[in-house]
This record gives structure tokens, C-alpha cells and sequence, in this order.
């Protein structure tokens, strides 16, 4: 899958969900990292785990799968790592305290509509 097919189907999968708060960071252009970061709140450890259970599912259906997940015995802080797009599902405070987007602030904000439609 493309970047832009793997942003889709997460942002998708992340609204249907009610993930909170979506954001897609393009950060290719100042970090070798990845190419992008998908970033959502969840309002409870258990919204947190389903929303990196479903957006997992999704993306296998279409034969691609994580290189690595962490945090999803903690729950406050879900990474799936698809190599170039890297998708961050947190609990509320959790992401409050990290402030990614404060971190990545010179990465471009990508508009999320675009993946709604």
C-alpha cells in the first residue's frame, strides 16, 4: 500500500471509531523517521486498545501489517509502525504530556477531510 492509502484507511477507521482529535503530519521533509504521523485520542485505555485493534484489522485486510506495535500492554500510548507512516493512538493526558505536535510543529499538518470522503 501507498502512504496516502495507508493514511486513509487509518484516518477512516480512527473516525468511524470516534477517535478524538485527528491529526496526519507530514514530517519526510525534516526527519528520516518516516513520512508521516497519524495521531488520535481515545477516552479510556479500552478505546485506545480497540482503536489500534481496528485500524490493525483494517490495514491487514488489504495485506499490510505493522513492522512493530508498542505500548498496547500500557494502553496510554499505542504506536503502530507501517514503516513511512507511523500511527500514535494515545489516552488524553498521555498526549497532553507528549505534546507530538508541539515537537513536530515545523512538520506540515496535513488535512484530514481529504481521507473522510
Amino acid at each position: 500500500m501507498t502512504d496516502n492509502e495507508i493514511l486513509a484507511v487509518a484516518v477512516k477507521t480512527l473516525d468511524d471509531k470516534k477517535g478524538h482529535d485527528i491529526k496526519v503530519i507530514k514530517i519526510a521533509d525534516i526527519s528520516v523517521i518516516a513520512n508521516y504521523f497519524v495521531l488520535a485520542t481515545g477516552t479510556s485505555s479500552t478505546q485506545v486498545k480497540a482503536l489500534a485493534d481496528e485500524v490493525e484489522h483494517k490495514l491487514s485486510l488489504s495485506g499490510t501489517a505493522p513492522r512493530r506495535t508498542e505500548g498496547y500492554n500500557g494502553a496510554d500510548w499505542i504506536v503502530l509502525d507501517y514503516i513511512d507512516v507511523i500511527i500514535h493512538i494515545f489516552y488524553k493526558e498521555t498526549r497532553e504530556f507528549y505534546d507530538l505536535e508541539r515537537l513536530w510543529q515545523d512538520g506540515e499538518e496535513i488535512d484530514i477531510s481529504v481521507f473522510l470522503k
